[in-house]
């Protein structure tokens, strides 16, 4: 049924029937040429914000186009059209065959095929659709009452809703074709509050590939609950202390942590090229005994999952980190046939216009076997982080920097105040070896995650249990 979808949505329009794109592929095809497809994508999305209590914006955009890419050893060519015709495609595959003969390249052997099949994790829902705009402008609204009658410090609310209607078709030049429809929403709520001369704020949200039916009351009470307490917890917070000390970090969320220090230093095409900390450590041990880390885009209705990612591969369950050993790289197909490791899906662009990288999908850290409390009660002094704001990393060195959102001191084993103004500097290979312990509470994140990669974003999800890292570095404001 998506593949019925895809074709009378980007081909049945156009008149591109198989021996269309056929012709299309004769004009890319040369010896030179290791792999070539077609990458088509429908995308219909929208925009609403609240800000003092109105809504004062709406944005509604639709994209639509196809992308020609043609690979010879490590080149790759490209080409893309807004316009979905044989003309435009018969052109784009023109440029793209003279840039990718142009130069001296290197054969290598093609991937070999994929055993899995696609499973398809949510449904062919139009978002956009599933709610009219006065139902839409109701729901923001309903969300800001919700904040401000849990605390007149409340003081102002800013809350988006967003919606996304994608359908793309990916044609190879093997005559194989898959496709995906993919619905996204996500909602966002940021509150200030106010007292004694002191300004705060704290954050909530979350999403899934899903419609607009799951905001419901319960979640939107939730979504209203973490960014006002998040906001009140920062209102009585001190300044963070600074120092090499032991952190724990709470589930869920703060994955983010693992995404950037460690996920894209896993990534095939760091790893082919050398740039990564874990090139070439396939084997080795790279964390401490119980740390396994997985990247899973086969989790039904979640924000990073896909049905088959952006060369029509099925997504899988890969495991990169077992029990602290080092397994294997997230690839697409240039990296993976250069480095002649298996595809494990993670083949991902922004649009039609992008080329494909290797990316994460939903990334996190298995539990472990110690309760939460427990790893909480193990420590003397140190600080508990539970939700963060921006960070970077360095991927050559594994070197980050992140700060967090909402932090406390842990003294004697019991967490006393919060803490505003704490920053997280370490190294990700070192701070995976660094972890002493792992709990029981694994938890994924809301669904709010976008990964940013040489100029373009595509949804994501992390998570991670409680864990223990000793002797992590804390840039503090004391």
């Amino acid at each position: 049924m998506i593949l019925d979808t895809a074709r009378q949505t980007l081909l049945a329009p156009f008149d591109l029937e198989t021996r269309s794109l056929e012709r299309v592929f004769g004009a890319l095809a040369g010896r030179r040429v290791d792999y070539a497809d077609l990458y088509f994508q429908y995308a219909r999305s929208e925009g609403w914000s609240l800000e003092e209590g109105i809504v004062k914006s709406g944005s509604f955009n639709i994209e639509q186009g196809v992308g020609v890419r043609a690979v010879s050893g490590e080149k790759t060519a490209f080409a893309y059209s807004d316009e979905i015709s044989f003309d435009a495609l018969e052109d784009a595959a023109k440029a793209t065959r003279a840039i990718a003969a142009a130069g001296q390249v290197r054969r290598v052997k093609s991937n070999l095929p994929v055993k899995r099949k696609a499973v398809q994790l949510y449904s062919e829902v139009d978002p956009i659709a599933s709610l009219d705009s006065r139902e839409k402008v109701a729901l923001l609204e309903k969300l800001e009452k919700k904040c401000r009658a849990i605390d007149p410090r409340v003081t102002q609310v800013m809350a988006s809703l967003g919606g996304e209607y994608e359908v793309v078709l990916i044609a190879k030049a093997d005559g194989s074709v898959a496709a995906d429809v993919r619905p996204l929403v996500r909602l966002s709520v940021q509150v200030i509050a106010e007292a004694g001369g002191r300004r705060e704020s704290g954050s909530g949200g979350g999403g899934g590939r899903t419609d607009y039916s799951h905001f419901t009351d319960a979640v939107l009470d939730q979504y209203a609950r973490q960014a006002v307490s998040q906001a009140l917890v920062n209102l009585e917070a001190r300044p963070a202390p600074a120092g090499t000390m032991t952190v724990v970090l709470g589930p869920g969320w703060p994955g983010v942590l693992l995404h950037e220090a460690i996920g894209h230093g896993l990534e095939g095409d760091f790893n082919r090229k050398g740039s990564s900390a874990f090139s070439g450590r396939i084997g080795q041990r790279v964390a401490s005994p119980g740390v396994t880390v997985v990247d899973d885009g086969t989790l039904p209705g979640r924000r990073g999952s896909l049905s088959v990612d952006d060369e029509g591969t099925p997504t899988s369950r890969t495991v990169l980190i077992e029990d602290g050993v080092l397994r294997t790289y997230m690839q697409d197909s240039l990296n993976a046939r250069l480095m002649k490791m298996p595809l494990t899906g993670n083949a991902r662009r922004e649009s039609f216009a992008h080329l494909t990288l290797p990316r994460m999908t939903n990334t996190y850290m298995l539990a472990g076997s110690h309760d939460p409390a427990e790893i909480v009660k193990s420590v003397k002094k140190g600080l508990y982080a539970t939700n963060f704001g921006g960070g970077q990393v360095d991927i050559t060195n594994g070197k980050f920097v992140f700060s967090a959102a909402e932090a406390y001191l842990i003294e004697n084993g019991k967490v006393t105040h919060p803490v505003k103004g704490a920053t997280l500097i370490g190294n990700g290979p070192d701070a995976l070896t660094r972890v002493k312990m792992i709990g029981t509470d694994l938890a994924l994140d809301s669904g709010i995650g976008t990964c940013g990669k040489e100029g373009q974003s595509v949804p994501v999800g992390v998570g991670q249990p409680t864990l223990r890292i000793d002797g992590l570095t804390v840039g503090g404001t004391a």
